[in-house]
């Protein structure tokens, strides 16, 4: 009996052996090098409109460096949101990634998926003051890539044709959209639906709450969105939709409406940001564009002058076995004549040093760099649910809701999330 005994034991340990034997040849394919002897990254994000371009990059990078692979997967930008912290915790997928600033990017800190990039070399390539989005206790754990203008994209000529300047004041940009709903425009194509109120409320709060800090304020329970400061945005939202000034059903329009109201010529201005000129460009190449904030304030009160967003923020997955390779692919990235073809090929400002804009939408437009622009604050929601809280008051009120009412539906979302 004891004989049958160790037998039966030895088979088992025997068996287990080949099943250990068999998961670590499993992970050691999955993590290291490919049957070839190549090392494959994988590299996620959500610009599908950029992955020709990212394919393009990838080629020359793996000429340059041919024990590497990159292998690169692209998520609908709400799905990346949502998911992407999941998809990095087990460090196969995402060794290169690209995050959200605000509360994506808390989020993913929380859970300890950054390397500290801080003692690249690389970080050289990048404007020391645009990456500040990446920073987290004194360490660079993320790299923006993109700077991005979020504020209304306008028809320089429709504004030429009709004798108009960007407005300086409330009044001023009432009477600007007043004239060109008389002559036949939609003064402002708001793609209600998505992106619309996201983009838009940034710079219409921009100098109702100069405070850079105020979404801080917000969460400790120093102001609410009761207070006069977000009271006032939404009041002035309902202003616009009241008079007009925006398209019929704006709540029922996607970005893709709207940016095809902008390529038509029917609409003078696009509530989304710079980042929707090469969209627009591809369906009317004539069009020529420039950037202008809705400021929502008197000229004397004026802060600041629009705004500004630094992000697409390049990562190293701290769960990664692959590191070496992936801090080689985003140093790639940040050489100033990739970056270049990356700029010009997909109609982005970028935070590299050295990039050589060539078209004419980018070179004009990047007189914004000169001006005294701030961060996004959407942004700077430091709570998912209470930033979806404070985009639907905005779409309450211009589904019918007062602006009292819809602040104090979402103060109360707000009162939820404190302390959490």
């Amino acid at each position: 009996m004891k004989k049958q005994l160790f037998t039966f034991l030895s088979i088992l340990l025997m068996i287990s052996t080949i099943l250990i034997g068999c998961s670590s040849s499993k992970e050691s394919g999955s993590k290291g090098a490919t049957k070839d002897g190549k090392t494959t990254i994988s590299f996620i994000h959500w610009r599908g409109e950029d992955a020709e371009v990212f394919k393009e990059l990838i080629k020359k990078f793996e000429e340059n460096n041919p024990d590497i692979k990159v292998d690169m997967t692209v998520y609908p930008s709400e799905q990346y949101q949502s998911t992407a912290q999941t998809l990095l915790r087990d460090g196969s997928t995402g060794d290169v990634f690209a995050s959200f600033p605000g509360s994506q990017f808390n989020i993913i800190n929380k859970a300890g998926l950054f390397t500290d990039l801080s003692g690249e070399s690389f970080v050289s390539n990048f404007n020391e003051n645009l990456i500040k989005a990446g920073q987290s206790d004194g360490n660079q754990l993320a790299l923006p890539l993109q700077l991005v203008y979020n504020q209304p994209v306008y028809n320089v000529g429709i504004f030429e044709d009709l004798g108009l300047e960007p407005p300086k004041s409330w009044d001023e940009f009432l009477e600007l959209c007043e004239t060109l709903k008389n002559n036949g425009y939609i003064p402002i194509a708001f793609p209600g639906a998505d992106v619309g109120p996201g983009q838009l409320m940034n710079s219409m709060m921009m100098n109702n709450a100069p405070e850079e800090d105020i979404f801080d304020q917000l969460m400790n329970g120093e102001t609410e969105l009761t207070d006069e400061w977000w009271v006032k945005t939404l009041t002035q939202f309902k202003e616009l939709n009241d008079k007009g000034y925006f398209q019929d059903d704006a709540l029922g329009t996607k970005q893709e409406g709207a940016v095809a109201l902008m390529a038509q010529e029917k609409a003078a201005m696009l509530a989304t940001g710079s980042y929707a000129m090469a969209s627009v460009k591809a369906q009317n190449p004539d069009i020529k564009f420039q950037l202008l904030a809705p400021i929502t304030v008197s000229e004397d009160k004026t802060v600041f002058e629009g705004i500004h967003t630094t992000t697409f923020m390049l990562a190293v997955n701290a769960k990664s076995e692959k590191k070496e390779a992936a801090k080689k692919f985003i140093e790639f990235l940040s050489l100033p004549e990739n970056a270049s073809v990356y700029a010009n090929k997909t109609g982005q400002h970028l935070t590299i040093n050295g990039v050589n804009y060539e078209s004419e939408e980018l070179k004009e437009t990047s007189i914004w760099m000169d001006k005294n622009t701030r961060f996004q604050p959407r942004y700077l929601i430091p709570s998912v649910d209470v930033e979806k809280a404070v985009i639907g008051s905005i779409q309450s009120v211009i589904g019918g809701t007062s602006p009292e009412d819809a602040a104090k539906q979402a103060q109360e979302i707000v009162k939820q999330n404190v302390g959490k």
